[in-house]
C-alpha cells in the first residue's frame, strides 16, 4: 500500500486479516486514533477513538469543516434520543481511505448525504456517528446507495458548513416553485430561514419578494444590520397581522424549531392568499395537528417527500375551516442534486452567504460552545449573535502513523 500526504493509505483491500488481530476497537487501526466530539452524561467533551479501517464497501472520511444544526440542538438538549454518540451531518470531508469496491480514491473531496432513501439504518449523525470527529467510517449501504457525492467544484472551506442546509433549502424550494410564487414568506430567523430569503431569487425567481418572520428579537436585530443580503420585510412574530403580500401566489416556508411549527402553520394559514403553498420545513412535534385543518395528517404530509423522491413531488390539497385553498408539502433529506446545486451556489456567490457563519472555531472551542447551547435557548456566544457554528475539524497537519 501505499501512501498519501495527509491521508491514510492510498488503497485498502478491507480484508480482516489487515484488522488488528486484538488490542482495540473492533475493524480499529493498532495504535492509531483520533480527536472526535463526543456526547457523554454531563455534556460534550474532546475524546481520542480508534481509528477504523474500512471493510468492502466502506470509506473512511476526514471531515474538513462540519456545522451544527437545531436537530443536533435538539440532541443535545435531551429532546431526541437518536443514539449516536457523535452526531454532525453538514460538511465536506476527503476520502482518505477506501475498502474493497468503494470506488472512490482517496483524496477525493466529497459531502456526505445524510439521509438514505431506503435504509433507515443510516442516518448520519442520528444513527451512525457523524462527521464531529477528524475521521469517520461511512458504512457500504451509504456508499452503495450513492450518498457519498464527489463535488466538482469546492466550497469554501468555511462555507462548508451552510452546504447541507443550503441543499435542503434547495429542495424546499424546488417543492415551493411549483406553486409560481409572487411572495415567499418564510417563518424562523434560523440558518435555514436566512438561507432561503437568499437564495429564493436564486431558485424562484428574481421577481420573488421575500419576507421573513422572526421568532426571537435578537433574530430581528441581527437582520436588519444585515441587510444587504437579506429579506426585502422584515417582521417580528406577529408579523402575519400586518403582511404585506402583494398580488400573486404565496409560498410560506415553515423552518421554526419544530415546538413552533404548529403556531406558525397556522399563521400563514391565515395570511390571507388565494394562492397558498406551504412547506413544512421544521419538523413537528409528537401527534401535532392545526385546528384550521381538522383531519389533517400533518406528519405524513411532511414526510411525503424524501431524499428527492417521488418525481413529480407530492402535495396535500386541503381547504381551512376559515374557507381558505392550500396546497401543503414536506420533505425528509435531500437528494444529491440538491447537493451539487448548493455546492455550485456556494461557489457562485460566497458573500450572499458568508456571514451567516458567524463562529469558526476547533473541536475543544466547539465543546464548550455545544454545552453552551445545549443548557439554554440563549444564541449569543462570545458577545455575538450565533446564526450558524462551523467546526475546523481536520488536524493541523497528519499525525506521523498517518504517513507511516
Amino acid at each position: 500500500m501505499s501512501a498519501v500526504p495527509g491521508g491514510d493509505t492510498h488503497a485498502l483491500t478491507g480484508t480482516r486479516e489487515e484488522r488488528p488481530a486484538g488490542g482495540g476497537a473492533p475493524g480499529a487501526v493498532h495504535g492509531r486514533s483520533h480527536r472526535a466530539l463526543v456526547r457523554e452524561p454531563g455534556g460534550v467533551r474532546t475524546r481520542l477513538r480508534p481509528t477504523p479501517v474500512p471493510g468492502p464497501g466502506e470509506l473512511l472520511v476526514a471531515t474538513g469543516v462540519a456545522g451544527l444544526c437545531g436537530t443536533d440542538l435538539q440532541m443535545l438538549r435531551g429532546l431526541r434520543d437518536d443514539p449516536a454518540p457523535v452526531i454532525g451531518h453538514e460538511g465536506i470531508a476527503r476520502v482518505v481511505a477506501a475498502g474493497a469496491g468503494a470506488g472512490l480514491r482517496p483524496g477525493t473531496e466529497v459531502v456526505v448525504n445524510p439521509t438514505h432513501r431506503t435504509d433507515p439504518s443510516f442516518l448520519l449523525g442520528h444513527n451512525v456517528d457523524g462527521l464531529l470527529q477528524e475521521r469517520t467510517l461511512i458504512p457500504a449501504t451509504a456508499v452503495s446507495g450513492g450518498l457519498v457525492v464527489p463535488l466538482a467544484r469546492i466550497p469554501d472551506p468555511v462555507l462548508g458548513a451552510l452546504l447541507e442546509p443550503l441543499a435542503a433549502v434547495r429542495y424546499a424550494l424546488a417543492l415551493l416553485a411549483t406553486g409560481q410564487p409572487r411572495t415567499l414568506v418564510v417563518y424562523g430567523d434560523g440558518t435555514v430561514g436566512r438561507l432561503a430569503v437568499r437564495a429564493a431569487r436564486r431558485w424562484l425567481g428574481s421577481h420573488v419578494r421575500t419576507v421573513l418572520v422572526h421568532h426571537t428579537r435578537d433574530g430581528l436585530e441581527w437582520s436588519a444590520r444585515h441587510r444587504a443580503h437579506g429579506a426585502d420585510v422584515l417582521l417580528g412574530g406577529e408579523g402575519d397581522k400586518r403582511m404585506p403580500l402583494g398580488e400573486g401566489p404565496v409560498a410560506a416556508l415553515i423552518a421554526t424549531p419544530r415546538d413552533g411549527t404548529p403556531a406558525a402553520l397556522d399563521a400563514a394559514l391565515r395570511l390571507g392568499a388565494r394562492e397558498l403553498t406551504v412547506d413544512l420545513f421544521g419538523g413537528l412535534p409528537p401527534d401535532a395537528v392545526s385546528p384550521l385543518l381538522p383531519g389533517a395528517d400533518l406528519a405524513r404530509i411532511r414526510a411525503a417527500n424524501c431524499a428527492g423522491h417521488p418525481r413529480p413531488y407530492a402535495f396535500a390539497t386541503a381547504t381551512t375551516t376559515e374557507g381558505a385553498h392550500v396546497r401543503l408539502t414536506g420533505h425528509r433529506g435531500v437528494g444529491n442534486e440538491h447537493l451539487r446545486d448548493a455546492a455550485a451556489e456556494l461557489c457562485r456567490a460566497p458573500e450572499t452567504y458568508r456571514e451567516l457563519v458567524t463562529h469558526v472555531v476547533g473541536l475543544d472551542e466547539a465543546a464548550r460552545i455545544m454545552n453552551q447551547l445545549a443548557g439554554s435557548r440563549e444564541r449569543t456566544v462570545d458577545g455575538r449573535r450565533l446564526i450558524k457554528l462551523a467546526v475546523r475539524v481536520a488536524p493541523e497537519s497528519p499525525s506521523p502513523l498517518e504517513n507511516r
